[in-house]
């Protein structure tokens, strides 16, 4: 079904080929869910079938971070991620473009080898937290200045930004931002001292999907290499996997003892960003993790 003029057509037209180098004929358009930051289309043409998102073009760094993070996660081989076909600013929009996948249905063993292939991903590790670029979180900034601390690094690059932000905005009491330096302090002694592993970055449920075949794949990433277990914690944030997930990641890269009681901490990074995007609801769950610890 075409939802838009010729005018959306010449877009979708005019980016597949400076992304294949190629003349393309769109055929049919379908309008589906961007979230709340872009819009999106599957496109059909002549040269296969896309997903394209696109949003204003001042936010062009934001797809091209996300293309590097995704072709970062495919490499590893551990689970389906969607190709990049192209990224980049035409007129007043930036957009990217990915192999579309076709939905499926899980199947038996899609939760354990979601689990598995999880613990695959987190098994690539380098000598620092962070990445080699920064990147988006939803629509916030998220800094992945290297860090040779986990502590350190998962409060100076991911609680104090969004904390600080939200601070600013008038969203976050003051006695609250004062309490997370006295966290700090503890932060070394709470987490683990693991090497940093590869993360998705935003692992919930609306970025895991099922493939035609029936196996997972993610999308929509905010990549570093981080704690794994920040991770985990943030798939418990909103109701939680099948518990089949949780035991096939364990046994295939077992967690440190005690990883529920830490659940909370990771989880105060989300819930920061939360605040930041969608308000002082969720101001709440922040205090009760600090006042816990």
């Amino acid at each position: 079904m075409n939802f838009w003029g010729d005018e959306q057509f010449s877009f979708f037209e005019s980016i597949l080929f400076s992304a294949l180098g190629q003349p393309v004929d769109v055929i049919e358009t379908q309008f589906l869910s961007g979230g709340d930051i872009n819009t999106a289309a599957q496109v059909f043409s002549s040269e296969g079938v896309f997903f394209i998102k696109w949003n204003h073009a001042d936010r062009k760094d934001m797809f091209e971070t996300e293309a590097r993070g995704l072709d970062l996660l495919r490499q590893t081989d551990a689970l389906h991620i969607p190709q990049v076909v192209g990224f980049g600013q035409e007129l007043d929009k930036s957009y990217l473009i990915l192999d579309y996948i076709d939905p499926g249905t899980p199947d038996k063993k899609y939760w354990e080898a979601l689990g598995q292939a999880l613990a695959i991903l987190h098994s690539h590790t380098q000598p620092k937290f962070g990445l080699s670029f920064s990147n988006y979180i939803g629509s916030l900034p998220q800094a992945n200045t290297l860090t040779a601390s986990g502590s350190d690094f998962f409060f100076e690059q991911r609680l104090l930004p969004q904390a600080g932000m939200a601070l600013y905005k008038g969203l976050l009491p003051k006695q609250a931002y004062d309490a997370l330096f006295r966290l700090q302090a503890r932060l070394p002694d709470l987490l683990p001292n693991e090497r940093p592993a590869l993360l998705h970055g935003d692992l919930w449920s609306g970025n895991v999907m099922v493939t035609e075949g029936g196996q997972p794949a993610l999308i929509d990433p905010a990549t570093y290499y981080g704690f794994r277990e920040a991770e985990l914690a943030f798939t418990k944030l909103f109701g939680g996997f099948a518990q089949r997930f949780y035991d096939a990641y364990d046994e295939a890269f077992p967690l440190e003892e005690n990883f529920n009681e830490r659940v909370a901490i990771y989880n105060l990074y989300p819930l920061l960003v939360h605040v930041n995007l969608f308000g002082s609801g969720y101001v709440s769950g922040v205090e009760r993790v600090l006042n816990q610890f």
